[in-house]
């Protein structure tokens, strides 16, 4: 099942980097952090969420739905924690919600991949 996952979380991930890549190419704006550390990011976070709650659904597969609820609540505290030297320099950061935008769309981009693989893992259950 996890290697299901990867066969659709590479090609996504790529496509979304190479789309994303392109439209800030003509936006031309400075970014604080580089796209490829955002997709990183959030690419192996998802990759370890979703091996997680394959072993979580293996061995304790009445608990798979609260995991998955609170293996998000971890991914968002994790997200705010990977923003946070951006949200502490401000003032040197030209484009602030350019740069938040750029990590929460992604974020949420995945979420939905994230969301729709654990749905599929509890009805399979």
């Amino acid at each position: 099942m996890l290697k299901k996952f990867l066969i659709y979380l590479l090609p996504f991930s790529i496509l979304l980097y190479v789309l994303h890549w392109v439209a800030m190419y003509f936006v031309g704006a400075n970014l604080f952090y580089p796209l490829y550390l955002i997709y990183l990011f959030l690419g192996l976070i998802s990759l370890g969420m979703y091996a997680l709650l394959l072993w979580i659904s293996k061995n304790f597969p009445d608990k798979t739905g609260y995991a998955f609820m609170a293996m998000g609540l971890f991914k968002m505290f994790l997200a705010v924690l990977f923003l946070l030297p951006l949200l502490l320099d401000q003032e040197r950061v030209p484009h602030l919600l350019l740069n938040i935008a750029n990590f929460f769309i992604p974020y949420f981009l995945y979420l939905i991949l994230e969301t729709f693989f654990a749905v599929k893992l509890l009805r399979a259950k």
